[in-house]
C-alpha cells in the first residue's frame, strides 16, 4: 500500500470455531499483471473479469495506461484497449511500481527494446530488491541501463533503434526473467529464444499464445524446454478474459481449513496450472482432505474447485525440486507442519530469502515467538509439528510489510491455544484485501489489535 497509510495496524487472529463456508479468492496475481500487459499491447479490445483488484497490479495497469492503452472499469469488468504490438508510446513521466516486484521487472522486458527512455521506480522494499537478472538479457538484446544503485530502482532503460534478438539460457529458474525475456521478443526483429533448463510458471506462454503471439516451445531429450517467440507480429484483444483464483491467496483458507477442527471450506475457481499446484499435491501427500471438484479449462489455463475438511496431517520431506511450483506457499505450509505428526523438512528455499523480505527469517522469528519447534538453515526449515498444538500462540509476530507472513501467522491464529498478533495487517491489501473478511464469514476469529501506545 502506499506509505500514506500512515500508522501499523496490528491483527490478532484466535482459534473457536470450525471454519465453514464457500468462497471465492482474488485473481491470480501473475495472471492479472499479464492481462494489462498483453490487453494493453494487443490491438483492439480486451474485456477481463476476476482480474486481482491489489496496488500491484492496478501499478501495471497504470504504466500501460502511461504508455498509450486505454483502460476503464464497467460493472466487475476491465475493458482494456491496447496499442497493437510494437506501437507503445514513450510514458511522459517514471513509471511507479510501489511494492510490485512482477509489473517492473516484466514491463522492463516490455519497454526494453523500445527506442524511447523509461524509468521505473518503487518503493522502499521494492528499491532494495535485485533487477539485475531481468537486466542482464536486456543488455544483450541492445538495452542501455542507467542505475546509481547496481541494479536496483530506481533505474531507466533506453532501448535501442532495433534490438537484437537472442538465445537466452535462464541461469536460475525464474518464470519472470524467461517472460521479460519474451516480451522484449515481442517488439524485436526475428526469433528470440529462452532456453530454461528447470521449468516455471508458463502463464506468459499460454497467454502470448491465447493473444495470438508466433510461439512454439520444444522440451528436449533432457527436459530442457526451449520457448521460441518470433517479433514483430501482431497480437489480438481477447473479447472475454476470465482470471482465474489464485492459488497462492487459496493457500491460506486451504490450510485454515485443514488445521482448525470441525471445518469444512470450498474455494472456488483456483487456479490448476500445474507448475502453481506444489502446495496442494504437498498437503495431500500429508493426509490433507482436498476435493478437486469440477476440474475445467478458462482462458487456456486449468481451473477447479476445491473443497477442504480439517484433517489429520502427518510430516513429510518435501521434494525440493517442487520449491518452484510452490516458492510463495512455504511460510504457510510451515503453519501446516506445525500440526503434523512428526517432522516436516523442506529444502531448497534460497529464493525465500530475496522475496518482499527475507522469507525464511521472518517464518522462523514467527514459528520462535510462538513456541513452536523448529530448525532453519541457509536454504532449509524444519517443522517438529504437534497436532494438539497444546503450547501454540501467544506470540507477537514481525511481518517486515510482507502481506504472505502476515496471513500465515493469522491462519496460525485461528488453530492456536493462544491468540496470535501479528504486528501490521495492511500490506495484505497488496494481494487478498478480503482475506480478514473471509475468514470472519467462516467463522474465524481475526481483529484489529490496540497497537501499543
Amino acid at each position: 500500500m502506499h506509505s500514506d497509510s500512515h500508522a501499523p495496524r496490528p491483527m490478532t487472529a484466535r482459534g473457536g470455531n470450525g471454519l465453514s463456508g464457500t468462497a471465492r479468492v482474488p485473481g491470480d496475481k501473475s495472471i492479472s499483471h499479464r492481462a494489462f500487459l498483453f490487453g494493453g499491447l494487443a490491438s483492439g479490445t480486451t474485456r477481463v473479469t476476476g482480474l486481482l483488484e491489489g496496488e500491484d497490479v492496478l501499478a501495471t495497469g497504470r504504466a500501460m495506461q502511461a504508455m498509450g492503452a486505454l483502460i476503464r472499469k464497467e460493472g466487475d469488468v476491465y475493458v482494456v484497449e491496447g496499442v497493437g504490438n510494437g506501437c507503445l508510446l514513450e510514458p511522459e513521466d517514471v513509471l511507479d511500481f510501489g511494492n510490485a516486484g512482477t509489473g517492473a521487472r516484466l514491463t522492463m522486458g516490455l519497454v526494453g527494446s523500445y527506442h524511447f527512455g523509461t524509468t521505473f521506480v518503487g518503493d522502499a522494499s521494492l528499491s532494495k530488491r535485485p533487477m539485475g537478472r531481468v537486466l542482464d538479457p536486456l543488455r544483450e538484446m541492445g538495452v542501455q541501463v542507467v542505475s546509481r544503485s547496481k541494479g536496483r530502482l530506481p533505474l531507466s532503460l533506453h532501448g535501442p533503434k532495433a534490438a537484437t534478438p537472442i538465445e537466452y539460457r535462464v541461469p536460475m529458474a525464474s518464470a519472470q526473467v524467461k517472460s521479460a525475456v519474451l516480451l522484449a521478443g515481442l517488439n524485436t526483429p526475428g526469433i528470440t529464444t529462452v532456453v530454461e533448463p528447470v521449468m516455471t510458471r508458463d502463464h506468459t506462454e499460454k497467454m502470448l499464445e491465447g493473444f495470438g503471439a508466433a510461439i512454439e516451445i520444444e522440451t528436449d531429450g533432457d527436459g530442457v524446454r526451449h520457448i521460441r517467440l518470433e517479433g514483430q507480429g501482431e497480437l489480438k484483444g481477447l473479447a472475454d478474459f476470465q482470471v482465474p483464483g489464485d492459488p497462492s491467496s487459496a493457500a491460506f483458507p486451504i490450510v485454515a481449513a485443514l488445521i482448525v477442527p470441525g471445518s469444512d471450506v470450498t474455494i472456488e475457481n483456483v487456479l490448476m496450472n500445474p507448475t502453481r499446484t506444489g502446495l496442494v499435491e504437498t498437503l495431500l501427500e500429508m493426509g490433507a482432505s482436498i476435493e478437486i471438484i469440477d476440474r475445467r479449462t478458462e482462458g487456456g489455463e486449468d481451473v477447479a474447485d476445491l473443497r477442504v475438511r480439517h484433517s489429520e496431517l502427518r510430516g513429510i520431506e518435501v521434494p525440493p525440486d517442487r520449491a518452484p511450483s510452490m516458492i510463495d506457499e512455504y511460510p504457510v505450509l510451515a503453519i501446516a507442519a506445525a500440526f503434523a505428526k512428526g517432522r516436516t523438512v523442506m529444502r531448497g528455499l534460497d529464493e525465500l530469502r530475496v522475496k518482499e523480505s527475507d522469507r525464511l527469517s521472518a517464518v522462523a522469528a514467527g514459528l520462535a515467538a510462538n513456541n513452536i519447534a523448529h530448525e532453519e538453515g541457509e536454504d532449509w526449515l524444519i517443522v517438529e509439528g504437534d497436532p494438539d498444538g497444546a503450547a501454540y500462540g501467544g506470540g507477537i509476530v514481525v511481518t517486515h510489510l510482507d502481506h504472505r507472513i502476515a496471513m500465515s501467522f493469522l491462519v496460525l491464529g485461528l488453530a492456536a491455544k493462544s491468540p496470535v498478533t501479528v504486528d501490521d495487517g495492511r500490506m495484505i491489501a497488496t494481494s487478498f484485501p478480503d482475506f480478514p473478511d473471509m475468514m470472519r464469514r467462516f467463522g474465524g476469529t481475526i481483529e484489529e489489535a490496540a497497537p501499543d501506545r
